[in-house]
């Protein structure tokens, strides 16, 4: 059901891509018709295939560094209450500095291979996966925490028997909130410095006036976005059985 809906909206949004075409007539160069884009995808798989396995492969790495990144300091955040006042503020500040000005440091730094662009999709998505994992550990039922306090348990034992496995589900949210901004940042690394990729692509086809080549590689980066989420919430579905996911009558319905 999900994935017929998804289909729908992609149609409706094509239908009025065709619709602002026809009734607008902009230039080719500014906004190429959707059948150009589409033949730009199917007429030239030796690109895709070099250019978008490139920024695949540096998303999922960035997506699963990203996320052990997210854990270990959520971790560190609850073993020592003492360092969420020192590492906080540094995470806040590491998202509140855009990314455009990190990415070129990185390129001078890692080169123009893989290593800059999987730092920078591991930059993008640390964050979501450390704030909400580490809210998650630290909104566990009280109940639960005095009665581990009254068995006099340790602060690992509580961690790890009581507050991480309460914190899955938000962990699972911050996950997939991730797995969407990982091609994006990997992106963002290759229109800075790459020598492949899907930015990199975009550029060569922007100094040649190949509007069709660009959208077209826009529309990969937005199926990757999409897979990669649909990955997640497959493997994530099951990962905390005893807090399911529930449907009000007016999701059914729809």
């Amino acid at each position: 059901m999900i994935a017929l809906r998804a289909f729908a909206v992609a149609a409706g949004l094509v239908v009025i891509w065709q619709a602002v075409i026809l009734v607008f007539q902009p230039p080719p160069f500014m906004l190429p018709p959707p059948a150009d884009v589409f033949a730009a995808l199917l007429g030239r798989p030796d690109l895709w295939m070099v250019h978008g396995w490139a920024t695949l492969f540096a998303s999922v790495i960035g997506l699963f560094a990203g996320t052990v990144v997210g854990m270990l300091l959520a971790l560190l955040m609850s073993f020592l209450p003492i360092s969420r006042r020192l590492l906080l503020p540094v995470m806040v500040v590491s998202q509140a500095i855009p990314v455009f000005a990190i990415a070129p440091i990185l390129v001078l730094w890692l080169g123009f291979g893989a290593a800059s662009k999987i730092v920078m999709a591991t930059i993008a998505i640390f964050f979501p996966v450390a704030s909400a994992y580490a809210a998650g550990l630290r909104r566990t039922e009280p109940g639960l925490l005095d009665l581990a306090h009254l068995y006099g348990a340790s602060r690992w034992r509580t961690v790890t028997l009581l507050r991480m496995p309460a914190a899955l589900p938000s962990l699972v949210t911050g996950v997939r909130l991730a797995a969407v901004y990982a091609p994006v940042g990997a992106l963002i690394g290759e229109w800075v410095g790459s020598s492949s990729g899907l930015g990199t692509a975009m550029l060569f086809a922007n100094s040649r006036a190949q509007t069709d080549v660009m959208f077209a590689a826009l529309v990969l980066v937005i199926a990757m976005s999409v897979g990669l989420r649909a990955i997640v919430d497959v493997v994530t579905a099951r990962l905390a059985p005893w807090a399911p996911e529930t449907e009000t009558p007016s999701d059914r319905r729809e």
